[in-house]
């Protein structure tokens, strides 16, 4: 299989960890923004090394962004050249702070990229989550809403989650294709040579024997056909029925 050389975006908010311990997990989360086309890490006062073979095998081939992430010891530096941050916990909070969902805090956060400025969301260490004191730096707090007798995800888990909306919001016309297993769309015309065909053949045999309803029943007909894209393989597939049908039987 011919390997795709990654594309990252350009403008696309920072995932910073905040007290990553095990090395595994920093490699995942890369492995997640690289499904996503996030590139930047930055990683604050992490227990483990982000570069160590536990890491680095865990990315999946997405060790680029490992290589590339910045390490920093303190969350203040991490973001220090942020104008918009969002910071996600499960946990309710002794503070005021809008809570937004990830496809909302997304909108907010296309929104900031757009108009210039830097962006980034806050992930808190696997076993305590984000402290208050650095969510206190967050703009807003993003909640994930999941099945309330089981909301816990792991670290990669709730990157993906993010990363998976930006990237919605950033690509969904491209994602979204028809496909047509290698055989090119079939273009009006051949769409109505098939159904002059269909009709000519149910005319013969006395379909349109209502001449008041043959308007009308040959718009149903159409509609049938029209509704969905067909490919000039099925065009061939469906004149072939259509003759093997009037074909006298043996």
């Amino acid at each position: 299989m011919k390997k795709v050389k990654c594309a990252f975006f350009e403008k696309a908010p920072s995932i910073i960890l905040v007290r990553p311990q095990l090395a595994e997990n920093m490699g995942m989360v890369a492995r997640a923004m690289m499904n996503c086309a996030l590139s930047d890490l930055r990683l604050v006062s992490p227990r483990d090394s982000h570069l160590s073979e536990k890491a680095l095998a865990a990315s999946s081939g997405a060790q680029e962004i490992l290589e590339k992430a910045v390490v920093y010891s303190s969350l203040s530096e991490a973001v220090a050249d942020c104008q918009l941050v969002f910071a996600t916990t499960a946990r309710p909070r002794d503070m005021t702070k809008p809570v937004l969902s990830p496809v909302k805090a997304v909108e907010r956060l296309w929104q900031a990229e757009n108009q210039g400025q830097k962006t980034a969301v806050l992930f808190g260490a696997e076993r305590t989550g984000l402290e208050n004191e650095e969510i206190v730096c967050a703009d807003g707090i993003i909640e994930i809403p999941l099945n309330p007798a089981h909301c816990s995800l792991n670290l990669s888990q709730a990157v993906l989650l993010i990363g998976y909306e930006w990237f919605q919001k950033r690509h969904f016309s491209d994602c979204s294709h028809y496909e047509t297993g290698g055989s090119a769309l079939a273009n009006k015309a051949e769409v109505d040579a098939f159904l002059t065909h269909l009709e000519k053949e149910l005319r013969l045999r006395g379909y349109f024997r209502f001449q008041d309803k043959e308007e009308r029943m040959k718009n149903n007909l159409r509609n049938i056909f029209t509704r969905l894209p067909l490919t000039h393989s099925e065009m061939k597939t469906l004149h072939g029925v259509i003759t093997d049908l009037v074909r006298p039987l043996k």
